[in-house]
């Protein structure tokens, strides 16, 4: 619901006789980011769900991951049910009105969704290493392959590429050592088997081609509505590192294709993180910091970042404070922990005076939360007690049949179920290495001809009775004895080279491009993903 630009989440309570007041988050500081918290069942979803609606209606596209299914309802009609109607009455909200809105499912598996990939070398090093957990050798050896590859034109779009591309690196280490550093093929064989292990978990799934293209998470409708992609992610948060990882990608690549826009009326895009602890969890500090890094800039694109987690406390300081935007719905405050983390919540907030934020922070129903938004010039507004409104949309996830229905009528249906399999890293080496085959039994032929020859040339001089010396004298010594028929002959040099190994071949014939590859290098972001225009 929008009101003079500004977004309509509920309203707030008050314990006098004041009346109650609408709380609001103005589309202008939108893009400031923002904080969902709360403990399961406390109604973080629907309010996921009621933000979603309303930046659509007001032309923001909207991205975010489903890790329940129950998001999936923005794309039906919502339907009359007694306790909404009570919560849109005691709230003022009239009318009350019920909305479908423009959805777009994606899945990385293709199962509840169009099928959402990116490649190896879209990613990068420093990305697919916190998917892999690598030690700090084996982020080297990872490294070493982007360069390389990035280098010598060979595309990295999926796992058999990268594997490819580490054999041939253990078959010539100690070349590559010399060039690029240290290459143990201890790491190489950690990484090889961390591979295995990630295919098997549906990373296979994740990595290939036709890679998403950030403009059709971006779309609006003809009517001018935002359309509101959903990551069916029940099946994916079996894998909760892979999660993390393509949705840290995913905010990367806005980051790096997105012009700077400074400070718009609205949201290009708003992404929400659900489950936002997976995130930092065991994430190495250079991580965090860059995690930090493209929370702070990105909000000059155009882009709000909204954090949704149970705790605040798994969010570190440096991107907490990036978060000026807050809805806190009720946390437990039984363990020492839970009562840190609610003393954490009720510190961020301007207080008010009304009430306390710690003690309140505990007794807050379902659907209710503390709400504190940017105000004019970008100042937090005091905290008030505010009940969420209720959804336009369905409450709850859709049926199989009419998931597929929004599927097929998809603005992007065809485009990306349909896999791609062209020329990459696995492919181009293979080729070299069978050229570098073929030019080997040609020098294994061809030397075969010259022994052969050489052997005849040696048999027609070893003939007995052939002398081509017409001094016959010279035969006998100076007492009249025949000397020896045995003549001196000097050893023959051979004329074999050493022959090549095929992956020392392709290595020569690599390297021997270097040159003319060193100006096409691809140039890398903050977080290793590839630098492109939008």
């Amino acid at each position: 619901m929008i009101i003079d630009d500004h977004i309509y989440i509920g309203t707030s309570r008050h314990p006098d006789d004041s009346p109650n007041k609408g709380e609001y988050l103005k589309l202008k500081y939108a893009n400031r980011h923002g904080l969902i918290t709360g403990a399961t069942g406390t109604g973080k979803t629907v309010t996921l769900q009621i933000l979603a609606e309303s930046f659509s209606n007001a032309g923001v596209p909207v991205f975010c991951a489903d890790v329940k299914g129950d998001l999936s309802g923005l794309g039906i009609q919502g339907e009359y049910k007694d306790f909404l109607e009570k919560r849109a009455n005691t709230i003022g909200l009239d009318p009350y009105e019920f909305q479908e809105f423009p959805v777009i499912f994606w899945d990385l598996f293709g199962e509840k969704g169009h099928r959402v990939r990116t490649t190896i070398t879209e990613m990068g090093p420093l990305l697919l290493s916190r998917l892999m957990d690598a030690t700090d050798a084996q982020e080297g050896v990872i490294n070493i392959a982007f360069k390389i590859a990035d280098e010598h034109g060979l595309p990295l779009v999926d796992l058999k590429d990268l594997l490819a591309m580490l054999k041939y690196m253990g078959e010539n280490a100690k070349e590559l050592s010399g060039l690029y550093g240290n290459i143990s093929k201890s790491s190489i064989g950690a990484i090889q088997r961390d591979l295995l292990v990630l295919e098997q978990q549906g990373a296979d799934d994740f990595f290939g081609e036709p890679a998403l293209e950030i403009s059709d998470i971006m779309r609006t409708t003809n009517d001018g509505r935002g359309a509101v992609s959903i990551l069916a992610a029940d099946k994916l948060m079996m894998n909760p590192r892979l999660y993390a990882t393509f949705l840290l990608w995913l905010l990367s690549e806005l980051f790096e294709q997105l012009p700077e826009i400074g400070d718009p009326d609205k949201p290009r895009l708003v992404f929400f993180f659900d489950e936002a602890h997976l995130l930092f969890d065991e994430a190495p500090k250079i991580l965090i910091d860059r995690v930090e890094q493209v929370v702070r800039l990105i909000r000059s694109k155009g882009v709000g970042v909204y954090f949704v987690t149970q705790n605040p406390l798994d969010v570190p300081d440096t991107v907490l404070s990036q978060l000026g935007n807050r809805i806190q719905h009720a946390l437990r405050a039984y363990t020492p922990r839970e009562q840190k983390a609610v003393k954490v919540a009720a510190e961020t907030f301007r207080p008010n005076p009304d009430f306390d934020c710690f003690e309140t922070i505990t007794q807050l129903g379902v659907g209710e939360a503390l709400v504190s938004t940017l105000e004019s010039k970008g100042v937090p507004s005091i905290v008030e007690r505010t009940l969420i409104r209720p959804p336009s949309s369905r409450l709850g996830p859709l049926t199989d049949s009419e998931r597929k229905e929004v599927i097929r009528v998809s603005p992007v249906a065809a485009q990306y179920d349909r896999e791609i399999d062209r020329e990459s890293a696995f492919e181009i080496l293979r080729e070299r290495a069978e050229r570098a085959a073929e030019r080997e039994e040609e020098e294994r032929e061809r030397e075969a001809r010259e022994e052969e020859r050489e052997m005849k040339e040696s048999r027609r001089w070893t003939l007995p009775g052939f002398d081509d010396d017409d001094d016959d004298d010279d035969d006998y010594d100076s007492r009249g004895r025949k000397r020896s028929s045995r003549r001196k002959t000097t050893k023959r040099k051979s004329t074999r080279r050493r022959r090549q190994t095929v992956a020392e071949a392709a290595m020569k014939s690599a390297a021997r491009s270097v040159a003319s590859s060193l100006g096409r290098a691809l140039v890398r972001g903050i977080l290793g993903s590839l630098k492109k225009g939008f």
